[in-house]
């Protein structure tokens, strides 16, 4: 039997004050397929990388049967047996490449796959090893509907123990039978996919909150009950040492006055005791109840964007690019005006990222005026953001910490840190260009690698800005919300055409 076990597991990076995991004790059985589902910096990311042996624990013991893979999160750099794997004829290889639609023609061309042909490349060959474990790190990531479908085929099929960190609900909820949720300092396993289980987290919380509210009225009955005994005691204690005072009788023979005043004396310290000790009880009622998450407040807003005056925010006009390996992508004549909300859509490979690089380059607003989130951020360039902003003088800094953190990260941690998650850095960009009051935002894939809650805000604050957007997704929920025109790729043999509906 294959499993993986984690036994009071803690995780902390290098100059972090606190451990990002702490005693973590879980148990992942064969032929599961668990989903990590978490906040954006929470540590589910860490967790793949000591499910599958690529970090070491702080302190307790990870214990596994069998060989591990861990497909990662980024795409911008090949894994390094892509050359191999793309040579291998033997017959896993040959599966896996054709279940994952893994054109032998992309041999080479790395920097021109589009980063949803990446993706099927990474998983393919983490599969290709026919793992014990297998984690997958935002496998769905810039994957259109038809590669969802193959993928989620293929991952059905795995029959060791899989772990999948993602964003996806419809995804986490098909394939999952079970799912660990990471909100530091807890983390708690539920049966079932994502929403059974949040559904779960919802009424325990409701559970827990209930309950420390009955028991914070019970503190505050004990505490008036302990000034009361503690009055009745300083009262009887006066009366007791007005007695002190005086001198007892001459003829107190057989000590009665005396044992009389050490009775009072006996029942003063007592009223204290009890005083002290319902306390003690309304204080233990009151203690922070670990097992109810604080839930920051949280909702986006993009207060200094504004409909630019002039008559476009972009002209592109009508041309054709090279997509490379002799195919072109072919559109007519483009023009965002100051309000519109444009979607690009169409399948993975079609040329829709290198198209909006090509209508940015024609923006027609002042560079502040212009936010772009890429599909991609690579890893150098990421910790130059980071470390950009943590240069920031105090007050622009506590400006966009407070925007990030109502987009749901926790400001403390993402500064602390020293490569903020793919998420996190996409919480920065949006929160730096929201500042710069922007004319045109442009987002290639805006929910990649957000958390849900994150997403949900980004939705309702893009749905009520007054400038233009430029989104291309995958996430029909979110497109069909935010865009009012759609600009559609289609490929016929090798040229791409775009078709702008209204």
């Amino acid at each position: 039997m294959r499993f993986l076990q984690f036994e009071r597991v803690s995780f902390a990076y290098p100059g972090m004050a606190e451990p990002l995991l702490a005693d973590v004790t879980v148990h992942f059985p064969e032929g599961t397929w668990t989903g990590i589902v978490g906040a954006n910096g929470a540590g589910k990311t860490t967790l793949l990388k000591l499910a599958a042996g690529e970090l070491s624990p702080s302190g307790g013991s990870i214990r596994q049967i069998g060989a591990a893979q861990y497909a990662v999160q980024r795409t911008d750099a090949p894994p390094d047996e892509w050359g191999d794997f793309m040579d291998a004829w033997d017959p896993v290889a040959m599966d896996v490449r054709q279940r994952l639609g893994v054109d032998p023609a992309w041999t080479g061309r790395w920097k021109t796959l589009s980063h949803g042909e990446r993706k099927r490349v990474q998983i393919a060959i983490a599969l290709w090893h026919r793992p014990d474990v297998l984690a997958l790190d935002e496998p769905t990531n810039h994957l259109d509907a038809e590669a969802k479908r193959v993928l989620m085929e293929a991952l059905k099929s795995f029959r060791g123990v899989g772990l999948l960190v993602s964003h996806d609900r419809d995804f986490l909820d098909s394939l999952c039978s079970q799912c660990l949720f990471v909100f530091p300092p807890r983390i708690v396993m539920r049966p079932g996919g994502v929403t059974q289980g949040m559904e779960q987290d919802r009424l325990e919380q409701e559970h827990a909150r209930d309950e420390h509210d009955a028991n914070a009225g019970k503190a505050r009955r004990l505490k008036a009950a302990a000034q009361q005994r503690r009055e009745a005691a300083e009262q009887s204690a006066a009366r007791t040492n007005r007695l002190k005072a005086k001198k007892l009788p001459a003829n107190d023979h057989d000590g009665r006055a005396k044992r009389q005043l050490a009775k009072l004396t006996n029942k003063d310290g007592w009223g204290f005791s009890q005083s002290a000790a319902l306390k003690s009880r309304a204080a233990k009622l009151l203690a922070p109840d670990k097992s109810i998450r604080v839930d920051y407040e949280m909702g986006f807003w993009l207060e200094g964007a504004e409909k630019s005056a002039r008559n476009y925010v972009a002209e592109l006009p009508a041309g054709e690019v090279d997509l490379g390996d002799g195919r072109r992508l072919v559109h007519p004549a483009l023009a965002i005006r100051p309000d519109d909300r444009i979607a690009i859509v169409g399948s993975n490979g079609l040329g829709k990222s290198t198209l909006v690089r090509k209508i940015v380059a024609c923006a027609n607003v002042p560079p502040e005026k212009l936010l772009v989130v890429p599909q991609e951020i690579g890893e150098e360039e990421s910790r130059a953001i980071h470390a950009d902003v943590k240069r920031l003088e105090r007050g622009p800094l506590g400006r966009v910490m407070t925007l990030i953190s109502r987009l749901g990260s926790r400001p403390g941690r993402l500064l602390a840190s020293t490569t903020p998650s793919p998420g996190e850095i996409r919480k920065i960009l949006l929160a730096r260009g929201v500042e710069r009051g922007p004319h045109l935002i442009v987002m290639d894939e805006p929910t990649n690698h957000l958390d849900l809650p994150s997403i949900e805000c980004l939705e309702n604050a893009l749905s009520e800005a007054p400038c233009a957007l430029l989104l291309v997704s995958h996430d029909e929920r979110f497109l069909s919300r935010l865009a009012r025109i759609r600009w559609t790729l289609s490929q016929g043999g090798d040229v791409v055409r775009l078709c702008a509906i209204a």
